[in-house]
């Protein structure tokens, strides 16, 4: 093999440097061209959650962003997960230690009135619904009730173990005229080769500032949130387990959808029928489908090359049309209480 001369070694190495380049530039720009190309929630026309005139005793629920909601009786406020602070893009990717955002959780309880928080309970102990709940909690007084992996998370945020309640599958905890069930399920099959992101348990006190994997799902709820008024059922992820809610009856249904397009049409089905099929529920609020790296507030679809929610909202459409004619799909709209159900009538 002829040897290559300087000049012909400083070509070829220019001619690389100058393809790589281009390649990096060009990879860069559709990254960011795939990062931008978002759907818009305007394209869903169903109809708003049907307005019901408060009373004292109104049960409201209002959707602060992914799967955070605020329960509120009047007289007894339930939080399930409270993830406020937001970490970045960049604080995923590199794994940048991160900690919860003590400024924004002022103004989130100041802003909406938190000042009868009774609980606090995550549907599952990843960093987009637990990692504020330590923060949270030493703020109002309120327990966590959760898993030992979500006891693990408020004990290292230094909550006193007497606000720390680690909760049975099955049983019931009442909370003013609340009673909240948990009751087993599993995470959504959507990282790699169908497997559960940040799977596993936390099994000591976990001290902050850590990087988003320190938090470990630590097993998944469906919660029951019960009242003399009706009853919601929150399912935070997308995951179910066959007959877990058999004898279960809600009147609503808050359904997890993230990045449950990529699993396909036919698992849609089976989840539907596991939450809504089975409870009877004749209102099913999709939620979970903005990106939560974004700040506080604000609320964009995930990018279509990870989620397409517009391809997910037809189908649920389809699929309430053929197994449950009588639910009705609604969008929920962020910092803005809905009355759920009507005041209990003086037989009830």
């Amino acid at each position: 093999m002829p040897r290559m001369t300087l000049n012909e070694l400083k070509r070829w190495a220019k001619r690389t440097a100058i393809a790589i380049t281009a390649f990096i530039v060009v990879g860069s720009v559709a990254i960011v061209w795939l990062w931008r190309d978002r759907e818009s929630l305007d394209v869903i026309d169903w109809p708003p959650y049907p307005h019901i005139e408060p009373t004292l005793d109104a049960v409201t629920m209002t959707w602060l962003g992914v799967t955070t909601l605020l329960f509120d009786d009047g007289q007894t406020q339930i939080l399930i997960d409270g993830f406020f602070s937001r970490p970045s893009l960049a604080d995923v990717i590199f794994g940048r230690p991160v900690e919860s955002d003590a400024a924004t959780i002022n103004y989130v309880l100041d802003e909406y009135r938190m000042r009868r928080l009774a609980a606090i309970i995550p549907v599952h102990s990843h960093y987009d619904h637990a990692m504020d709940i330590g923060a949270i909690a030493n703020r109002s007084s309120a327990s966590i009730l959760g898993s030992e992996t979500t006891a693990q998370i408020a004990r290292g945020a230094g909550v006193p173990e007497d606000q720390i309640i680690v909760a049975t599958s099955g049983n019931e905890y009442s909370f003013g005229q609340f009673i909240v069930t948990l009751i087993k399920s599993t995470h959504a099959p959507i990282a790699w080769r169908g497997s559960i992101p940040y799977a596993g348990t936390i099994d000591e006190p976990l001290i902050t500032p850590a990087p988003v994997s320190s938090w470990r799902e630590g097993g998944s709820y469906s919660i029951v949130v019960a009242h003399p008024h009706g009853t919601t059922l929150v399912q935070g992820s997308g995951g179910f387990l066959y007959n877990a809610l058999d004898g279960v009856k809600a009147d609503v249904v808050m359904l997890g959808v993230a990045l449950l397009e990529g699993l396909g049409r036919d698992y849609m089905v089976q989840y539907w029928q596991a939450l809504v099929t089975t409870t009877g529920a004749t209102h099913v609020i999709p939620f979970h489908f903005d990106d939560y790296l974004r700040p506080f507030g604000e609320i964009v679809l995930y990018p279509r090359a990870l989620d397409n929610f517009i391809d997910t909202a037809k189908w649920l459409e389809e699929i309430a049309a053929t197994w449950d004619s009588d639910a009705r799909l609604h969008l929920p709209e962020f910092g803005k209480p809905i009355v759920l159900y009507p005041q209990a009538s003086p037989e009830a």
